[in-house]
């Protein structure tokens, strides 16, 4: 069977992103992650794709004023020969070209079980936490799911939960979710090259 490529769109630092190169290495996933692509030039996953030795681009408004970034993108990514993109807190909201180039191939993860009213538009990182929290909720967890036109509405790949603690705090919670969302990328990933 061929090894799956996979592209990663990220904002930030990827961790994601490293999660599943870590699982590549480790030879828990077949796969290959063999392009990079940020919205912001001071993203620290700049660093880790040069460290890993993976091709990585920088995209968005500022670098080519008028043109279309979602085609752009997209041709990045079939040009590698993607056969998944990965979404490692990538904060812009996916296009109508990159969503038909790759039906249920564009993988998410949300902090917090979906589909739930800690999803949708400003429902990331530590918002959710907060409101969880402010909620009294009993439990959370990770969602990974395809990515479709709506945010965080997308078909379900996989939900892993866990239990609150009677004093949970925003901090505590995030460090929980953020293990749980390594284990669940890696388990998600199985399951999808599987």
């Amino acid at each position: 069977m061929m090894t799956k490529k996979i592209g990663i769109l990220a904002s930030y630092n990827g961790s994601g992103f490293e999660t599943i190169q870590k699982a590549i290495e480790n030879k828990i996933l077949d796969a290959k992650v063999v392009v990079v692509i940020t919205n912001n030039t001071n993203a620290g996953v700049l660093e880790k794709a040069e460290s890993y030795n993976i091709p990585y681009f920088i995209i968005n408004d500022k670098r080519y004023p008028g043109q279309d970034i979602d085609d752009k993108i997209t041709r990045l990514l079939l040009e590698f020969g993607c056969d998944y993109i990965f979404l490692s807190g990538y904060m812009k909201k996916i296009e109508s070209k990159l969503l038909n180039a790759y039906p249920n191939k564009i993988i998410n993860t949300h902090p917090a079980i979906l589909p739930s009213i800690y999803g949708g538009v400003g429902m990331y990182g530590r918002f959710v936490h907060e409101a969880v929290i402010k909620n009294g909720e009993k439990e959370s967890g990770v969602t990974i799911h395809y990515v479709n036109e709506v945010y965080d509405e997308g078909e379900k790949i996989l939900v892993k939960k866990i239990s609150l603690d009677e004093n949970e705090t925003v901090d505590s919670l995030e460090e929980k979710i953020k293990n749980l969302e390594k284990e669940a990328i890696v388990e998600a990933f199985k399951k999808l090259l599987a």
